[in-house]
Protein backbone atom coordinates (compact mmCIF):
# COMPACT_ATOMS: atom_id res chain seq x y z
CA UNK A 1 0.00 0.00 0.00
CA UNK A 2 1.51 3.35 -0.98
CA UNK A 3 0.52 6.95 -0.55
CA UNK A 4 1.86 10.33 -1.61
CA UNK A 5 2.57 12.92 1.10
CA UNK A 6 1.27 16.44 0.67
CA UNK A 7 4.33 18.24 2.08
CA UNK A 8 7.96 18.31 0.87
CA UNK A 9 9.07 14.66 0.73
CA UNK A 10 12.71 15.62 1.19
CA UNK A 11 12.04 16.75 4.76
CA UNK A 12 8.71 15.16 5.75
CA UNK A 13 9.20 13.04 8.88
CA UNK A 14 7.46 9.74 9.47
CA UNK A 15 5.87 8.71 12.75
CA UNK A 16 5.48 5.04 13.70
CA UNK A 17 3.34 4.03 16.67
CA UNK A 18 4.49 0.59 17.84
CA UNK A 19 2.15 -1.21 20.20
CA UNK A 20 1.56 -4.69 21.51
CA UNK A 21 -1.12 -5.50 18.92
CA UNK A 22 -0.61 -3.07 16.04
CA UNK A 23 1.95 -0.89 14.27
CA UNK A 24 0.73 2.35 12.64
CA UNK A 25 2.74 4.74 10.57
CA UNK A 26 2.36 7.83 8.38
CA UNK A 27 4.28 10.83 7.12
CA UNK A 28 3.40 13.86 9.22
CA UNK A 29 2.96 17.49 8.24
CA UNK A 30 4.42 19.27 11.27
CA UNK A 31 2.98 22.61 10.19
CA UNK A 32 -0.53 21.39 11.03
CA UNK A 33 0.13 18.31 13.17
CA UNK A 34 -1.68 15.87 10.91
CA UNK A 35 -0.94 13.01 8.55
CA UNK A 36 0.60 14.05 5.23
CA UNK A 37 -0.53 10.76 3.65
CA UNK A 38 -2.88 7.93 4.45
CA UNK A 39 -1.88 5.97 7.52
CA UNK A 40 -0.66 2.38 7.14
CA UNK A 41 -1.47 -0.18 9.85
CA UNK A 42 -0.15 -3.73 10.26
CA UNK A 43 -0.46 -6.27 13.04
CA UNK A 44 2.45 -6.53 15.45
CA UNK A 45 4.34 -9.72 14.56
CA UNK A 46 4.67 -12.68 16.89
CA UNK A 47 7.25 -12.81 18.31
CA UNK A 48 7.75 -9.04 18.40
CA UNK A 49 11.54 -9.16 18.85
CA UNK A 50 13.55 -6.09 17.91
CA UNK A 51 15.03 -7.64 14.77
CA UNK A 52 11.63 -8.82 13.50
CA UNK A 53 9.99 -5.46 14.21
CA UNK A 54 12.85 -3.61 12.51
CA UNK A 55 12.06 -5.54 9.32
CA UNK A 56 8.39 -4.55 9.62
CA UNK A 57 9.45 -0.92 9.93
CA UNK A 58 11.61 -1.22 6.81
CA UNK A 59 8.64 -2.57 4.84
CA UNK A 60 6.29 0.04 6.28
CA UNK A 61 8.57 2.89 5.24
CA UNK A 62 8.62 1.48 1.70
CA UNK A 63 4.89 2.28 1.55
CA UNK A 64 5.82 5.96 1.36
CA UNK A 65 8.14 6.26 -1.65
CA UNK A 66 10.04 9.52 -1.85
CA UNK A 67 9.50 10.40 1.81
CA UNK A 68 13.01 10.90 3.12
CA UNK A 69 12.70 12.73 6.45
CA UNK A 70 13.67 11.39 9.88
CA UNK A 71 11.62 8.66 11.54
CA UNK A 72 10.19 8.71 15.04
CA UNK A 73 9.04 5.51 16.73
CA UNK A 74 6.98 5.06 19.89
CA UNK A 75 7.75 2.16 22.20
CA UNK A 76 5.52 1.01 25.07
CA UNK A 77 8.35 1.17 27.56
CA UNK A 78 10.96 3.38 29.19
CA UNK A 79 13.41 4.90 26.68
CA UNK A 80 16.72 6.47 27.76
CA UNK A 81 18.89 7.95 25.00
CA UNK A 82 17.41 5.52 22.47
CA UNK A 83 17.84 2.44 24.68
CA UNK A 84 14.67 0.59 25.78
CA UNK A 85 14.55 -0.03 29.52
CA UNK A 86 11.27 -1.91 30.00
CA UNK A 87 8.89 -4.08 27.99
CA UNK A 88 5.53 -4.52 29.69
CA UNK A 89 3.49 -5.52 26.62
CA UNK A 90 6.18 -6.40 24.08
CA UNK A 91 8.88 -9.07 23.78
CA UNK A 92 11.31 -9.03 26.73
CA UNK A 93 14.21 -8.98 24.26
CA UNK A 94 13.58 -5.24 23.94
CA UNK A 95 15.07 -4.54 27.38
CA UNK A 96 18.55 -3.15 26.89
CA UNK A 97 18.19 -2.80 23.11
CA UNK A 98 19.61 0.36 21.52
CA UNK A 99 16.52 0.84 19.38
CA UNK A 100 17.76 4.08 17.81
CA UNK A 101 20.86 2.32 16.48
CA UNK A 102 19.03 -0.87 15.46
CA UNK A 103 16.30 0.90 13.49
CA UNK A 104 18.70 3.38 11.92
CA UNK A 105 20.85 0.54 10.61
CA UNK A 106 17.89 -1.59 9.48
CA UNK A 107 16.09 1.18 7.61
CA UNK A 108 18.95 3.36 6.44
CA UNK A 109 17.12 6.33 7.92
CA UNK A 110 17.68 8.55 10.94
CA UNK A 111 15.44 6.98 13.60
CA UNK A 112 14.66 8.23 17.11
CA UNK A 113 12.62 6.26 19.65
CA UNK A 114 10.36 7.71 22.36
CA UNK A 115 8.02 6.35 25.02
CA UNK A 116 4.48 6.10 23.63
CA UNK A 117 2.80 8.23 26.30
CA UNK A 118 5.54 10.85 25.98
CA UNK A 119 4.87 11.02 22.23
CA UNK A 120 1.16 11.55 22.86
CA UNK A 121 2.00 14.28 25.36
CA UNK A 122 4.23 16.12 22.91
CA UNK A 123 1.49 16.01 20.28
CA UNK A 124 -1.25 17.25 22.60
CA UNK A 125 0.88 20.15 23.81
CA UNK A 126 1.98 21.23 20.34
CA UNK A 127 -1.24 20.64 18.39
CA UNK A 128 -4.03 19.41 20.65
CA UNK A 129 -5.84 20.08 23.91
CA UNK A 130 -2.87 21.80 25.59
CA UNK A 131 -1.79 23.94 22.65
CA UNK A 132 -0.63 27.37 23.81
CA UNK A 133 -0.70 26.42 27.48
CA UNK A 134 2.26 27.34 29.66
CA UNK A 135 3.44 25.80 32.90
CA UNK A 136 3.21 22.12 33.75
CA UNK A 137 0.86 19.97 31.68
CA UNK A 138 0.31 16.35 32.68
CA UNK A 139 -1.08 14.18 29.90
CA UNK A 140 -2.46 10.80 30.94
CA UNK A 141 -3.70 7.96 28.74
CA UNK A 142 -6.31 5.72 30.33
CA UNK A 143 -6.24 2.27 28.74
CA UNK A 144 -4.88 -1.13 29.75
CA UNK A 145 -2.61 0.86 32.05
CA UNK A 146 -2.11 4.56 32.68
CA UNK A 147 0.49 6.24 30.52
CA UNK A 148 1.74 9.69 31.41
CA UNK A 149 3.72 12.59 30.03
CA UNK A 150 5.05 15.64 31.87
CA UNK A 151 5.54 18.68 29.65
CA UNK A 152 6.72 21.99 31.14
CA UNK A 153 6.57 25.07 28.92
CA UNK A 154 6.68 22.79 25.89
CA UNK A 155 9.65 20.71 27.08
CA UNK A 156 9.17 17.02 27.81
CA UNK A 157 10.35 15.44 31.07
CA UNK A 158 10.58 11.84 29.79
CA UNK A 159 9.64 8.50 31.33
CA UNK A 160 7.43 9.75 34.14
CA UNK A 161 5.51 6.42 34.46
CA UNK A 162 2.91 7.98 36.79
CA UNK A 163 0.59 5.02 36.33
CA UNK A 164 2.91 3.11 38.66
CA UNK A 165 2.36 5.36 41.67
CA UNK A 166 0.71 3.79 44.71
CA UNK A 167 -3.02 4.37 45.13
CA UNK A 168 -4.91 2.91 48.11
CA UNK A 169 -2.20 0.32 48.62
CA UNK A 170 -2.19 -0.73 44.95
CA UNK A 171 -0.35 0.23 41.80
CA UNK A 172 -2.49 3.11 40.53
CA UNK A 173 -3.16 1.73 37.05
CA UNK A 174 -4.46 -1.54 38.53
CA UNK A 175 -7.18 0.48 40.28
CA UNK A 176 -7.84 3.43 38.01
CA UNK A 177 -7.04 2.46 34.41
CA UNK A 178 -9.90 1.92 31.98
CA UNK A 179 -9.13 -1.80 32.11
CA UNK A 180 -9.99 -1.77 35.84
CA UNK A 181 -13.33 -0.11 35.06
CA UNK A 182 -14.10 -2.81 32.50
CA UNK A 183 -12.75 -5.72 34.55
CA UNK A 184 -14.74 -4.77 37.65
CA UNK A 185 -17.77 -3.53 35.70
CA UNK A 186 -17.61 -0.16 37.46
CA UNK A 187 -20.14 2.55 36.77
CA UNK A 188 -18.74 5.82 35.52
CA UNK A 189 -19.54 7.33 38.92
CA UNK A 190 -17.61 4.64 40.79
CA UNK A 191 -14.70 4.88 38.37
CA UNK A 192 -14.67 8.67 38.71
CA UNK A 193 -14.15 8.25 42.47
CA UNK A 194 -10.96 6.30 41.79
CA UNK A 195 -9.85 8.75 39.13
CA UNK A 196 -10.43 11.64 41.53
CA UNK A 197 -8.20 9.95 44.12
CA UNK A 198 -5.54 9.35 41.47
CA UNK A 199 -5.51 12.86 40.04
CA UNK A 200 -5.61 14.41 43.53
CA UNK A 201 -2.47 12.43 44.28
CA UNK A 202 -0.84 13.93 41.18
CA UNK A 203 -1.99 17.39 42.30
CA UNK A 204 -0.27 16.95 45.66
CA UNK A 205 2.96 15.83 44.02
CA UNK A 206 3.23 18.20 41.06
CA UNK A 207 0.74 21.11 41.33
CA UNK A 208 0.12 21.04 37.57
CA UNK A 209 -1.54 23.76 35.52
CA UNK A 210 -3.55 21.34 33.35
CA UNK A 211 -4.49 17.69 33.07
CA UNK A 212 -5.15 16.26 29.60
CA UNK A 213 -6.92 12.89 29.60
CA UNK A 214 -6.40 10.63 26.59
CA UNK A 215 -6.75 6.99 25.67
CA UNK A 216 -9.62 5.39 23.79
CA UNK A 217 -12.08 6.07 26.60
CA UNK A 218 -11.51 9.82 26.19
CA UNK A 219 -14.20 9.78 23.51
CA UNK A 220 -16.59 9.22 26.43
CA UNK A 221 -15.04 12.00 28.49
CA UNK A 222 -18.37 13.79 28.92
CA UNK A 223 -19.50 10.80 31.01
CA UNK A 224 -16.72 10.92 33.61
CA UNK A 225 -14.60 14.09 33.50
CA UNK A 226 -17.42 16.28 34.92
CA UNK A 227 -17.57 13.89 37.89
CA UNK A 228 -13.95 14.52 38.91
CA UNK A 229 -13.45 16.80 41.91
CA UNK A 230 -10.13 18.50 41.33
CA UNK A 231 -8.49 21.88 41.82
CA UNK A 232 -6.74 21.60 38.45
CA UNK A 233 -8.41 22.13 35.09
CA UNK A 234 -8.91 18.84 33.26
CA UNK A 235 -9.74 18.47 29.56
CA UNK A 236 -10.03 15.55 27.11
CA UNK A 237 -7.29 14.87 24.59
CA UNK A 238 -8.16 15.87 21.04
CA UNK A 239 -5.71 14.00 18.78
CA UNK A 240 -6.72 10.56 20.06
CA UNK A 241 -5.45 7.79 17.74
CA UNK A 242 -3.23 10.21 15.81
CA UNK A 243 -1.27 11.37 18.86
CA UNK A 244 1.34 8.60 18.87
CA UNK A 245 2.24 8.92 15.20
CA UNK A 246 2.26 12.74 15.25
CA UNK A 247 4.23 12.89 18.50
CA UNK A 248 6.78 10.38 17.25
CA UNK A 249 7.39 12.45 14.11
CA UNK A 250 7.70 15.59 16.22
CA UNK A 251 10.24 13.87 18.49
CA UNK A 252 12.27 12.74 15.47
CA UNK A 253 12.81 16.34 14.45
CA UNK A 254 13.72 17.50 17.95
CA UNK A 255 10.37 19.25 18.42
Amino acid sequence: MSATPTSDPASTPVGIDFGGTGIKGAPVDLEVGDFAAERVRVRTPKPSTPVVVAEVFRELLAAFPGVEGPVGVTVPGIVRHGVVGSAANIDPAWVGTDADALFTEATGREVHVVNDADAAGLAEVRYGAARGRRGLVIVTTLGTGIGSALVHDGRLVPNSELGHLELDGHVAEKRAANSAREREDLSMTAWAERLTAYYRHLERLFSPDLFVVGGGVSKRSDEFLPLLRLDTEVVPATLRNKAGVVGAALHATGG
